[in-house]
């Protein structure tokens, strides 16, 4: 009796006649969904007893790579700009804890917003008696910044989307030293992780003529991610550029195996990752729908009603942090174990200085710069063993970068005021 009401029912809401249909747009929603979602990572790697620093740790897409991480066994730090007593990060940090049966994960305040919280915890860091970094993560980078819904002050915008490259740049640049003495048989890989934007900025990209004020959010997204993936992109060259003597493995021993010297010339490997576009970090900022820097209640409301098609369309964080997983698990050409038969020799190894994107690299072409870099830095790098290679713009363009990052660092410490700066205890 029960089954023939259901019968009933579902004859009366789908007709016999449409079955076949319905069936079809069933399989069409799957498969669009599934290529939506994007590759998944093959790759595996034990993270026991290595260290790594996270930044961006508590977004969505960042708890998903902390969960992922310490499920492997990592040592975890992750920076949060609000205190480690903070009732937030503390439950974060505890449910982690339990949930992997991993209790090497902890939080270290550092507001990213501030270069005098930024070189407080750094300090703290290189002064402290275990110094071991085997990765660093930048994942605050990812987060869309600006709204197609909300009128924000472009000026502010423009601020953030700019501290947050120089909260990279500065600390790469006090923690660089301690990565540069490590032993060379250590793996040590800097991931920057960018937005999905950048190919909205590689025709006009510019170091020195930002887009205008009133262009759209995209655009100005675009110009920040593709500007790190450049920054990258040459500071691996200034890596492979520094001397191989206390660096490089030689090829004789056999406990570091060396496939090939063009392939990678230092043991630090530098990689740009785009996770793709996902509806927490890229969709609910760009409709305002997110409590961090004010909500609209009708990007909520809209963020709401679009949610069928945003599961569909959009990843989700475990889809999103795939990416990020493939370039830290993939296998460097000094750990690529070599192999006697010629189909394990053509295994997959991490290309320095590139940008992924769906666990693959991805071939961005930007227009070489013909202007020379001024300054007197840039002439001191100009004679250095600094090949231009010509990915990214060649090596003018990421001096050019470069320096502007170091222009930028100068003044965002001058104008930084006291009371706005978190010094981190």
């Amino acid at each position: 009796m029960v089954l023939k009401i259901l019968g009933a029912m579902v004859n009366t809401l789908l007709p016999s006649e449409y079955y076949i249909h319905a069936l079809v747009s069933v399989l069409l929603i799957a498969v669009v969904h599934a290529f939506a979602q994007g590759r998944r990572t093959s790759r595996e790697r034990d993270m026991h007893a290595r260290v790594v620093l996270v930044t961006g740790g508590f977004t969505p897409l960042g708890l998903t790579l902390l969960q992922n991480l310490a499920e492997r066994g990592a040592h975890i730090i992750a920076l949060s700009p609000k205190p480690v007593d903070d009732p937030e990060t503390d439950i974060l940090v505890s449910l982690l804890r339990s949930t992997t049966n991993n209790q090497q994960i902890y939080a270290e305040e550092c507001d990213l917003t501030s270069p005098a919280s930024v070189r407080s915890f750094c300090t703290r860091f290189l002064t402290g008696k275990e110094t071991r970094l085997d990765a660093i993560i930048f994942a605050h980078e990812y987060q869309h910044i600006g709204s197609v819904l909300s009128r924000e002050d472009p000026a502010e915008l423009h601020g953030r989307r700019q501290e947050a490259s120089l909260a990279t740049f500065l600390i790469l640049t006090l923690l660089l030293p301690v990565l540069l003495v490590a032993p060379a048989e250590r793996d040590i890989r800097i991931i920057n992780v960018l937005n999905p934007f950048y190919a909205a900025a590689t025709i006009t990209y510019s170091p020195s003529q930002p887009p205008a004020v009133n262009a759209s959010t995209l655009q100005q997204e675009g110009r920040r991610s593709l500007q790190m993936a450049i920054f990258t992109r040459h500071l691996q060259r200034v890596l492979d550029a520094l001397p191989s003597g206390g660096q490089v493995p030689r090829t004789e021993e056999n406990t570091i195996p060396v496939v090939s010297e063009k392939l990678q010339k230092s043991n630090i490997v530098a990689v740009s990752v785009c996770p793709g576009i996902s509806r927490a970090d890229t969709i609910a900022p760009l409709l305002s729908a997110q409590k961090i820097h004010g909500q609209s209640r009708r990007g909520f409301i809209l963020y709401i009603i679009l949610q069928p098609l945003l599961r569909i369309l959009t990843k989700s964080p475990t889809s999103a942090v795939q990416s990020v997983l493939h370039v830290l698990f993939l296998p460097t050409p000094f750990k690529k174990v070599m192999q006697s038969s010629d189909k394990d020799s053509m295994q997959e190894v991490l290309k320095a200085g590139a940008l992924y994107r769906e666990c693959a690299v991805v071939d961005v072409r930007i227009p070489a710069s013909a202007s020379v870099p001024s300054g007197s830095d840039s002439e001191d790098r100009n004679n250095t063993s600094i090949i231009d290679d010509g990915e990214f713009g060649g090596v003018r363009l990421g001096e050019s970068v470069w320096e502007a990052f170091e222009l930028g660092l100068k003044e965002w410490e001058k104008t930084s005021t006291p009371s706005s700066e978190k010094q981190g205890s």
